[in-house]
Parts: structure tokens; sequence; C-alpha cells
């Protein structure tokens, strides 16, 4: 077993090329880096993959999805409608116990879709701010994602100064 500094090294690793694979639209790096079944040496051929280390995921707005073929059509559907997109992770903790890594941050988006009438710019940038979980599990290739679960972060609007009331 590896020393606990170097595991939250490990983590933060994962976690950093999860985001950057994003960022490129790499789904094939995205793939990789979500659990399967053969992770935790479940032989497929005489189990149900779907009984045996099932992910997860929620992206804002979402409801949850479950198993790799939701999850990742999911990202392939993201990728394939979103031009641009950057990460700004602030407030990242890592947690590890024993196989299981648990990691919270901020994510700070910035994404630009198609321009309009077919242009060959961006459309407008739109920033948004969400609150992600992160679940690695440790595996004989390195530390893989379990569950992602993200939630916006309810913001006041320019409309409602001076009134405590989220937008």
């Amino acid at each position: 077993m590896s020393a606990p500094h170097t595991d939250v090294e490990q983590v933060e690793l994962a976690n950093t090329a999860f985001y950057e694979a994003l960022e490129r639209g790499d789904f094939e790096t995205v793939s990789r880096l979500w659990l399967t079944p053969s992770d935790l040496g479940v032989d497929e051929t005489y189990h149900d993959p779907a009984d045996t280390g099932v992910i997860s995921c929620v992206h804002p707005g979402w409801p949850v999805l479950t198993g790799r073929g939701e999850v990742l059509r999911s990202y392939a559907l993201i990728m394939a409608n979103t031009d641009y997109i950057q990460f700004f992770l602030t407030d990242v903790h890592v947690s590890v116990t024993g196989d299981t890594a648990l990691v919270t941050c901020t994510e700070n988006i910035l994404s630009g879709g198609p321009a309009p009438d077919d242009g060959d710019e961006l459309g407008p940038l739109v920033g948004q701010l969400v609150v992600a979980t992160n679940i690695y599990r440790r595996t004989s290739d390195g530390w893989k994602l379990w569950s992602h679960h993200a939630s916006p972060v309810l913001t006041e609007t320019d409309d409602a100064e001076g009134d405590d009331t989220p937008a």
C-alpha cells in the first residue's frame, strides 16, 4: 500500500487528468478514467456488470445516470455540443481511506457554444459555478472515477441587488 501523501497526490493527478480530458474533448481518455467491472476483478462473462461497481454521475440539473453506458453517453453528448469548455478548480480537498478517495471542489466553468448563424467564431462565453464531489476507487491501473456529482451554486442576480433571496 502507498504512503497516504502519495495516495492524495495520485488522486489529485487523476482528478486533474479527468478535467483536462474534458477540456480537450478527449472521449477516449474520459472513458479510460471511469471504473469498469474488470477494474474490480469481475469477469463480465459470469457476472452482470450492472450489479458490480456501478458508476454514477449527476450533471447539474440532470437526473442520476448509472452504468457505464449512460454515464459515458452523457459525456459524449456534452462534448459534441460544447465547442469550448475550461475548468478552473478551487477549494479542492482530497480524502483517502483505503482504496476509496473523495474529492470535493468548486468547478468555475467557462464555456462557449457555436456562433449564431453558423459563424466561424465561438458563441458568447458563459460562466457557471458548480460544486462537485468525485469518488475514486484504487485499481491496478491507478485511481478511477466511481461517481461524479455536480450541483450548481445559487448566486444572487443583479436584479436582486439588496435582496437576500438567492436567484
